[in-house]
């Protein structure tokens, strides 16, 4: 009998694509589910939504965790697309990131389209030394007369537009950052710091291990989900920029963990259809 009324759910319960898509929004909204409270919802087995998250992480949609799933983040693109993909609110990050600099420090820029966006906003008169392995950050800062600008060598791996691998490795390994500007391709309270590329993930773990402090800015699709390859917990980040509508439940956690948070100013589209940021009078500080 009881065999009858689990097939019995099962069949009145939504098609697996109307439910999984459920899933899905739940996830965009929520940033993780529970497979218990997912089978009461839908009136089916915990088995029939297992099989659910099974797919949806097939797909790359998704990371199952115990109990449940967390969503995947959306940027696991190479850098070629994502140069070109919300700029106005990348610079709106930049703008702000760059608030926290002080004059002499050892910066390391590590790579990334949000990263080349902070680092064109740079102030000048700082007298900054700036390392980095990405080539395009690097062109932006050739010339600045107050940048003593290093730029680490060896083979550019073309979906991180960045040197990555064992010469790499070994020049970044020597340097000891005053602050690191760290990548992240995705940032969750629980499940730390993420990226997508394995040798990535390297080069972000010992740089973090070097650095004085570890700053970074994080566009709203990329918190609350995870990346393939684990860098680091959160508690390894000093301070984190976020967007001016990033919402409070995250950047609260953030804050109970230790981390200063600062909102970026709004970005938006001037009378010729171009994305620009709007400077706000409110002070930066932690939310």
């Amino acid at each position: 009998m009881l065999l009858h009324v689990s097939k019995l759910a099962d069949e009145t319960a939504p098609l697996p694509a109307d439910r999984q898509r459920h899933i899905l929004d739940r996830l965009s909204k929520d940033g993780q589910v529970n497979a218990s409270l997912l089978a009461m919802e839908f009136s089916t087995s915990e088995d029939t939504i297992r099989r659910d998250l099974r797919n949806l992480a097939a797909q790359g949609l998704c990371q199952r965790v115990y109990g449940g799933a967390v969503l995947m983040s959306p940027a696991s693109a190479s850098i070629a697309i994502r140069a070109n993909e919300s700029n106005a609110r990348k610079e709106a990050l930049g703008r702000t990131l760059a608030t926290l600099l002080q004059p002499s420090q050892f910066l390391f820029i590590d790579a990334g389209s949000t990263n080349l966006a902070f680092a064109r906003m740079i102030p000048v008169g700082l007298q900054l030394t700036i390392a980095t392995h990405d080539p395009s950050i690097a062109a932006c800062l050739v010339g600045k007369p107050d940048v003593e600008l290093i730029v680490v060598g060896g083979s550019i791996q073309p979906e991180i537009g960045a040197a990555l691998g064992g010469r790499a490795m070994q020049e970044i390994a020597g340097m000891r950052p005053d602050l690191l500007v760290l990548g992240a391709c995705s940032f969750h309270v629980d499940h730390g710091v993420g990226a997508f590329n394995f040798e990535d993930a390297q080069i972000k773990n010992v740089l973090i291990q070097n650095a004085g402090s570890v700053a970074l800015a994080l566009l709203n699709e990329k918190l609350r989900s995870v990346a393939t390859q684990i860098v680091s917990p959160i508690d390894s980040i000093s301070d984190v920029v976020v967007e001016v509508d990033a919402p409070l439940s995250e950047t609260d956690a953030f804050v109970q963990e230790g981390l200063r948070v600062h909102r970026a100013d709004a970005a938006i589209s001037n009378s010729r259809g171009q994305n620009t940021a709007i400077r706000t009078n409110t002070p930066l500080g932690e939310v």
